[in-house]
């Protein structure tokens, strides 16, 4: 793998192209793009990583309540370009994406061919929240998560996390560190460990 840099951290390269081969093969070497409208595909490789090992999701009590009396229901890939959108369209709200329309036609090939899932959240018919990612192996490279009620993408990760074992996910890639995700049990390891994990995880 190409030196990652300290600053900014685990920036590879840039440049190249989104097609499904060259994403599978940089998910598989822990690489994944992420970068601004109007710059070059930038590549990156953190160090530290962090990661959710299913079982240590933090499935308090609070949110197995919040589930229940906002009636969610969580199902797998029934609108995963329209979750992916939607994840783009909340994120320009607040002042930004990556997932622009270069973006969303990768990871929208990528669906098609069997490699990037999404996990949806319904109130009712009405998508309210969500995550989706790319899937190797054994692994979830999860690329972002949103919520239009409260708890609602908390709710998709909360069912991915315990049918782990159905959805065949032993690892939960999640990137850089956020405080959120930390809450709800995701820690950090380093680089070398993490490479070490999907080389016998993301088969």
């Amino acid at each position: 793998m190409t030196e990652a840099l300290d600053d900014p951290n685990g920036l590879l390269c840039a440049g190249g192209n989104l097609s499904p081969e060259r994403l599978r093969l940089a998910y598989s070497r822990g690489i994944f793009p992420w970068f601004s409208e109007g710059e070059p595909i930038l590549w990156w490789s953190p160090d530290p990583r962090l990661v959710l090992e299913p079982r240590a999701f933090k499935f308090r009590r609070s949110l197995r309540q919040s589930i229940k009396r906002q009636g969610f229901e969580v199902r797998i890939n029934a609108q995963f370009e329209k979750l992916i959108r939607l994840c783009a369209s909340t994120r320009q709200d607040r002042g930004g994406t990556w997932i622009n329309e270069d973006m969303i036609e990768a990871y929208v090939e990528l669906h098609r061919q069997g490699y990037a899932i999404s996990f949806e959240t319904y109130r009712g018919t009405e998508l309210v929240g969500g995550l989706y990612g790319v899937r190797l192996g054994r692994v979830l490279f999860g690329e972002s998560m949103v919520s239009l009620v409260p708890d609602a993408s908390k709710a998709a990760l909360s069912s991915l996390c315990q049918e782990s074992e159905l959805h065949q996910v032993d690892l939960i890639d999640c990137q850089v560190p956020t405080s959120h995700l930390k809450s709800l049990g995701a820690s950090l390891i380093a680089r070398a460990d993490f490479i070490e994990r999907i080389n016998e995880l993301a088969l």
